[in-house]
């Protein structure tokens, strides 16, 4: 005891030093916070200041209409905010509010091309595909004048050629007969009653034959017992309605000959490609039947009526056939190389800066007055196709700058952000899965929900998707595909339980896959396609069934062009005359054209769009 008591007292000096000093930081500590202190969370002093990273937006995983310049909790479901994307610097007073911005690095990201919108005299290469056909001006279909039987033939077999005067056959008739002894007869009184033997002259002719026959009875006193049917042109017999021995009446059907020297090559265009076949245009064309060999011939005739089941209508071009190389019947494929009939300047954009929606032409516009990549929703009318583009009818100014190219990717983050999109043009919050806005989140008070952010940043795709989740996707998309073949099919009941297999496939992606901008657009395709899908599920009337589908096929579309199916190709298709000819897509695994939207009365109606091979 005494020991410790004097090692105290030896260093009770560098004790009452240390008690010094601890008192004078408690007081500093302390006396700063003062009773109006409030400790600091870990959120809101973290080390480093959240307000000078570079326009960071954080954003909710399940809410992705929620935006704040900083980290913290959503104000709807209480999880933590993630980094989406930085502004590069703009600030929201330069933005428009009704843009969805980039930044450099996003553009470039998501391969965003533009162009300026030009005028430009639009042409178009106008596919055709038809058959050789006979000229119908040069077909004669030969008929007994009178009855009786048949004594010779001299035709013995259809293909055969003849010419102008040749014999087909020879008849007897008692008629013809006794219409040559009234004749005989009208002879003798051919100076006191000249009409008399003037009518018993035309009706011989009637019966064809000709004056030389007639003067020859007139001449001999006798009657031709055998009256030989005499071929009227040149060319092939394609039917011989007789045989040797056969009794005809009067009327019937003995002959048709046709002259091939001359042929029409028939085309069938469709109605959309109307507007850009004239008269007069030139048509390069072959056939099947001679590989390598080329004709070309004028457009004659354009059919005014469209046939109301196959929606096309006849073009025609005449060809001289002196070597008899095309037949009736050769399939024939055309090119009409042609341009607008008013031939005038119009405004042309590429098909890859439009995205559709049946009734409804979208392009996104460059804001030109931003600092920023900025890009606004804007619905334009469409005039006619024009190869690679379309003529804008309505709704674009020659100067103006468009996307071309990631269109789909600058929707995607416009609807995500509630701003005006293809699925959703009237603008609103985005895709909300899991809706919690109206529950009690502790202490009975209901969350508020956040504002929208005035300045919008579009939604960044990684630059590889991993194999995994395409391979998932890929499954979804084979899924599809049976559900589209019983829309094919007209099969209702299948379209049902092929949707429920979609529903299932879309159920097994793992969205872990997806991170950050990818995820949040996934999840917010995700719920649109399944309640399309449940839809298609419960609706029993085919028609309206389809009128889903047609909803349902630019969403999934949307998420195979930014996913992708594994090095798998597919073709998205267009019908202009679905949804009462307001028209919708539908995506297939072939490029033959098998429309779902009407089965077997308009199969081969529509064309393909786009192609996806990612």
């Amino acid at each position: 005891m005494k020991k410790i008591i004097n090692n105290i007292k030896e260093n009770y000096k560098l004790v009452l030093g240390v008690l010094v000093i601890g008192i004078f930081l408690g007081w500093i500590f302390f006396h700063q916070g003062g009773e109006n202190a409030i400790p600091q969370t870990q959120t809101e002093n973290d080390g480093h200041d959240h307000a000078k990273e570079a326009g960071t937006i954080w954003t909710c995983s399940m809410h992705p209409q929620i935006k704040k310049d900083k980290p913290g909790k959503c104000p709807i479901c209480s999880m933590d905010l993630i980094p989406v994307q930085d502004h590069s610097g703009t600030t929201d007073e330069e933005l428009d509010a009704e843009a969805i911005t980039l930044s450099d690095a996003a553009a470039r990201l998501a391969q965003i091309e533009t162009m300026k919108v030009v005028r430009g005299k639009p042409t178009k290469e106008v596919y055709l595909q038809g058959k050789v056909h006979a000229d119908e001006r040069n077909i004669a279909e030969l008929t007994a004048r009178f009855g009786g039987r048949i004594e010779k033939l001299f035709v013995n077999f259809t293909g055969q050629n003849v010419r102008k005067g040749e014999k087909l056959a020879t008849i007897y008739s008692p008629g013809l007969v006794t219409a040559q002894r009234e004749l005989l007869e009208a002879i003798s009184f051919k100076e006191t009653r000249p009409a008399l033997y003037r009518a018993s002259r035309a009706k011989l002719k009637l019966w064809d034959l000709t004056d030389g026959q007639i003067d020859e009875i007139e001449q001999s006193g006798d009657p031709i017992v055998y009256f030989d049917v005499l071929s009227p042109i040149s060319g092939t017999v394609m039917k011989r309605h007789v045989a040797l021995g056969d009794y005809v009446k009067e009327g019937s059907a003995l002959f048709q000959v046709i002259d091939l020297k001359k042929v029409w090559v028939m085309f069938d265009a469709y109605e959309s490609d109307l507007p850009w076949i004239k008269l007069n245009d030139k048509v390069n064309f072959s056939v099947q039947a001679l590989p390598g060999k080329s004709f070309s011939a004028r457009v004659t005739y354009i059919d005014p009526f469209l046939n109301a089941r196959t929606r096309v209508a006849k073009v025609r071009v005449e060809m001289q056939n002196k070597k008899m190389e095309l037949k009736p019947e050769m399939f024939a494929n055309g090119i009409v190389d042609s341009d607008l009939a008013d031939n005038s300047s119009e405004i042309l954009i590429p098909k890859s800066s439009i995205l559709w929606t049946g009734k409804r032409a979208i392009v996104y516009v460059k804001s030109p007055n931003s600092k920023a990549t900025s890009f606004k929703y804007r619905e334009i009318v469409l005039g006619p196709e024009a190869g690679n583009f379309y003529v804008v009818a309505k709704g674009l100014m020659e100067g103006e700058t468009i996307a071309t190219n990631g269109v789909f990717k600058i929707d995607a983050a416009s609807q995500l952000q509630g701003l005006p999109s293809m699925m959703n043009p009237e603008g609103g919050a985005g895709s909300t899965p899991h809706d919690m806005s109206k529950m009690d989140m502790g202490g009975g008070k209901k969350a508020k929900t956040a504002k929208k952010s005035k300045s919008m940043s579009k939604m960044e795709k990684p630059a590889k998707t991993a194999v995994e989740f395409k391979t998932q996707l890929k499954a979804v998309y084979e899924a599809y595909i049976k559900m589209k073949d019983a829309f094919v099919a007209s099969d209702g009941k299948t379209a049902a339980a092929m949707a429920a297999k979609v529903k299932k496939a879309i159920g097994n992606t793992d969205m872990a896959l997806l991170k950050g901008d990818a995820h949040i657009m996934w999840m917010g395709q995700m719920t649109k396609l399944n309640s399309l899908l449940e839809e298609i599920i419960n609706e029993g009337n085919i028609e309206k069934q389809r009128f889903i589908f047609s909803k349902f096929n630019p969403v999934f579309a949307e998420s195979i062009k930014n996913f992708g199916l594994n090095n798998t190709t597919a073709y998205y298709q267009f019908c202009p005359m679905a949804n009462d000819r307001g028209g919708a897509y539908w995506i297939s695994e072939s490029k033959e054209i098998k429309n779902p939207y009407f089965g077997d009365k308009m199969l081969g109606c529509g064309e393909t769009k786009e192609t996806f091979n990612n």
